[in-house]
């Protein structure tokens, strides 16, 4: 059968009115816990200055989760990236408050220097052979030992406004606000922005279903495609609506948003980003058809260290100042968000929106427990359960897919 009738084929085809829990799980997961905190905080969780904190106070972590999620499409770890953002956190202290360095000339210093970490790791990974885990492992210890010694065991502070408008600033209201009944008011150029990011989403995954249907790849039916879209888009909507009700959208989310966007375009329209699936899917395969597997490792984890870096300057502008203490266990929060996120554990599955939504599930159950004044050690136990159940639904769905075939 030629590629031309499979086509016709398809496009035949009825579509059957269901859902992938495999692609689908974790957004249904995800609003299934906002609205269980919602309930338990009366409504708290959800109100705009909420909404905002979660987004600025986990912001690094989902920074760090995008280059993480690649990371571990590929079958590797990382293990040090807490560690990298105390050290060029530190970086950019020295830089701009001891030494006076004009903001934009340290910031340029101190990713150009996340990247020569991520290519000194990833040398020993991809071109010597040794296990990233323990290239990682070994960095951990490595550059937090490093910041200890840069800082002189004390903080350093504080940083430059622009800086720490970066971390914890908002836009400003360039158009005014709208009345929106009930909701307040509004700014509209947020309001605006939010609409075209709907748009635009729409758009996007429109395109890709359509792809994959011409390709003789079974999609979702429209009925289910259009539930989707409606519920992405009422999501996007509302959160933009009470960010735009607080002080307007935080300049770190706008950051954000283009990270996942650029990210999002690599991975999934790329031959970068189609090479590292292929890497993770079948390293041997990957290797016999002609994929420079090395250099694609290599440069993966140059990523994670200009993004560790990027974290670590937000990070210490949001405090005002590079402690010896930052970045500790922000690895495992990353890793948790890639797997929760929908990573699969010997690689070669994962989206980067799925990583961030990872992230943003562990920054509900954060801020939800805290509102309703849960001890550390169980909101703790509830991320470890939480991270356990992701790891097992991803292990149950391959069994079962193994067992019909």
């Amino acid at each position: 059968m030629t590629l031309t009738e499979i086509r016709r084929e398809t496009a035949s085809r009825p579509t059957r009115m269901r859902i992938n829990l495999r692609s689908s799980g974790i957004y249904i997961a995800f609003a299934l816990i906002v609205v269980l905190f919602s309930v338990l905080t009366d409504g708290a969780l959800l109100q705009p200055q909420n909404i905002s904190n979660i987004i600025v106070q986990n912001s690094y972590v989902l920074i760090l989760a995008i280059g993480m999620i690649l990371i571990i499409i590929a079958g590797h770890i990382d293990l040090s990236v807490g560690s990298v953002v105390a050290v060029t956190g530190s970086l950019a202290a020295v830089l701009m408050v001891n030494l006076g360095l004009p903001w934009p000339l340290a910031l340029v210093i101190t990713i150009v220097a996340g990247g020569l970490i991520g290519a000194w790791q990833g040398y020993w990974i991809a071109y010597f052979g040794i296990p990233a885990f323990i290239v990682t492992l070994a960095g951990m210890l490595l550059f937090r030992a490093l910041t200890l010694t840069v800082l002189g065991n004390q903080g350093i502070g504080p940083f430059p406004d622009p800086v720490r408008t970066l971390a914890n600033g908002f836009t400003n209201g360039y158009l005014g606000n709208v009345g929106l009944g009930p909701l307040g008011g509004a700014d509209l150029f947020s309001l605006l922005i939010g609409l075209i990011a709907v748009a635009g989403m729409v758009a996007a995954q429109w395109r890709t279903r359509s792809a994959r249907r011409g390709y003789g790849q079974e999609v979702d039916s429209v009925a289910v495609f259009v539930v989707k879209m409606a519920a992405a888009a009422a999501l996007i909507l509302f959160l933009i609506v009470q960010l735009a009700r607080f002080k307007n959208l935080p300049w770190v989310l706008v950051l954000l948003a283009a990270l996942v966007l650029g990210y999002s375009v690599m991975a999934n329209r790329t031959v970068f980003g189609r090479r590292i699936y292929a890497i993770g899917g079948n390293l041997q395969a990957a290797v016999l058809s002609g994929i420079k597997v090395k250099q694609i490792v290599f440069w993966i984890f140059v990523n994670m260290g200009v993004l560790a870096a990027v974290a670590g300057v937000i990070f210490a502008g949001r405090l005002n100042q590079a402690g010896p203490t930052a970045g500790a266990n922000f690895e495992l929060d990353a890793i948790a968000a890639a797997f929760i996120g929908g990573a699969a554990v010997q690689g070669g599955v994962g989206k980067v929106v799925g990583a961030i939504t990872g992230g943003l599930i562990m920054a509900v159950i954060n801020n939800g427990m805290s509102l309703i004044g849960s001890p550390s050690e169980r909101v703790m136990l509830v991320k470890g359960a939480v991270l356990l159940a992701a790891v097992a639904f991803d292990v149950w769905t391959k069994r079962r897919a193994g067992a019909a075939r």
